[in-house]
């Protein structure tokens, strides 16, 4: 008998080769599908907490940076106005915070224009890796 492998399979590709010969472990398929839809789940799930929250932390970085500006444009226009007007936009002024401190973090208004945009940075590499563990599952 002959053992010599068919001269027709010999120029197949794998792919139609038996399956005993390329075959994995069922157990071996089903581990690895699970581990990818987890990193699946997790990348998408980080990728949807950082759009919710970029954007959020961009404009309350942006306003809390343009408030002070635009009260000081006011308080130059109301420099003639009524003393009573100036000094309540005085009071008003003064009262806008450099930093706040919550929970023992310290936020800023630049610090949460940093932040918004590291977060989009996030949601773009969340939304890679997600598609990289899809196509792999």
């Amino acid at each position: 008998m002959d053992h010599t492998p068919n001269r027709a399979d010999a120029q197949r590709p794998l792919s139609f080769l038996s399956n005993a010969q390329t075959s994995t472990p069922l157990g071996l398929k089903l581990a690895r599908a699970g581990l990818w839809s987890i990193c699946y789940f997790v990348f998408y799930f980080i990728q949807q907490l950082a759009e919710l929250f970029a954007p959020l932390l961009l404009i309350a970085g942006v306003a809390w940076k343009a408030l002070p500006v635009l009260i000081g444009a006011v308080s130059h226009v109301s420099a003639s106005a009524d003393p009573q007007a100036r000094d309540a936009i005085a009071n008003v002024a003064s009262a806008i915070p450099e930093q706040l401190t919550l929970g023992g973090h310290t936020l800023t208004a630049s610090g949460m224009i940093w932040d918004g945009i590291l977060l989009m940075g996030l949601a773009a590499a969340g939304a890679t890796l997600a598609t990289l563990a899809g196509r792999n599952m």
